[in-house]
């Protein structure tokens, strides 16, 4: 088969041939159609991650669509979406033409959303939503604040929102383009990011009317200072991604004063049936067009340019490798 392999830690894969996957007890041979390239598999593949260096050469792609080959749960040609472990433990991901699945993290597709659409919401459209119904247990009528929005996870986000009931959805952006990504998701308001935490505080007590409710936090850092300063009596704020930096300031009187409460989302905490629900919901609302996330898409033997583009954020949204049938 061929495949973006991985030879040194840092740099882009680059496309080769690779021996065809052996399908192991309890695993499923998937034909790969989709995947996306996504902030994780980067972070794995730098071999800086807290999830340990993985042994070089390998697949990466930590996410994808296709359909069944070969397997004991399920029939051939099964559309299937599907997640890995690649660049975590050892075993090749989802960018080739063919990928091993444990069976566990295999979820067959009903709705009608085509398949680069269904790569480019996957784990992203799954966080926002589980970070609003479960973490955060948004209500119907709350006002949700959406930081980092022009993202994938962001845009998610904005249209999970809406899905749950939001009364009001506020968004934060840093560019112009993401701003107009964030109004296509839907927000009722945007807000330029701005450097100064007093100059963005100030922003988005006058554009949200002085309080909200949830804030969901893709980036951390001065966008979640200003948001924690804003949060209504009883407000959320769930952290999600540290994508401008590791570190906030919290005051101490004001989530006390409001009853408020700062929490943390990782997907990694989702039992497999909690994942397999979220995604069957966001596809749900993603066939009706209620939510999206912008994306393009590049053949698999393009994946060195497009996992740079991805890394210098050269990609007006989610960038989705597509495999030739």
């Amino acid at each position: 088969m061929f495949a973006a392999l991985l030879h040194t830690h840092g740099e882009a894969p680059t496309y080769g041939a690779r021996p065809d996957p052996v399908r192991a007890p309890e695993h499923t041979l998937v034909r790969v159609a989709a995947a996306p390239v996504v902030p994780l598999d980067l972070l794995c593949a730098s071999g800086t991650s807290y999830l340990g260096r993985p042994d070089v050469p390998y697949v990466p792609g930590v996410q994808g669509v296709g359909t069944v080959e070969e397997s004991d749960v399920m029939a051939p040609g099964t559309r299937v979406w599907f997640a890995t472990s690649a660049g975590m433990r050892p075993g090749d991901g989802s960018l080739a033409e063919l990928c091993a699945v444990p069976d566990a993290d295999l979820v067959a597709l009903e709705a009608p959303v085509p398949d680069a659409a269904v790569a480019a919401l996957g784990l992203s459209a799954v966080a926002a939503w589980m970070a609003l119904s479960w973490r955060a247990r948004l209500r119907p009528t709350e006002h949700v604040l959406v930081l980092g929005a022009g993202g994938a996870v962001g845009q998610a986000s904005i249209g999970a929102a809406r899905a749950l009931g939001a009364g009001r959805v506020t968004a934060v952006c840093r560019s112009v383009e993401a701003q107009d990504r964030a109004r296509r998701a839907g927000a009722d308001e945007v807000v330029p990011m701005a450097s100064d935490v007093d100059e963005l505080t100030a922003l988005l007590r006058e554009v949200t009317g002085g309080s909200v409710d949830v804030v969901i936090d893709p980036v951390f850092g001065v966008a979640a200072t200003a948001a924690s300063r804003i949060l209504a009596d009883g407000g959320r704020l769930v952290n999600i991604g540290g994508a401008s930096g590791d570190e906030a300031t919290f005051s101490s009187a004001v989530l006390r004063g409001r009853s408020a409460q700062i929490l943390g989302y990782t997907n990694n905490s989702l039992a497999l049936g909690q994942r397999r629900d979220a995604l069957a919901a966001v596809l749900a609302h993603a066939a009706s067009g209620r939510l999206t996330v912008a994306y393009e898409t590049q053949p698999l033997h393009s994946v060195a340019d497009a996992w740079r583009r991805q890394a210098t954020g050269g990609v007006a949204g989610r960038l989705v490798l597509t495999i030739a049938r």
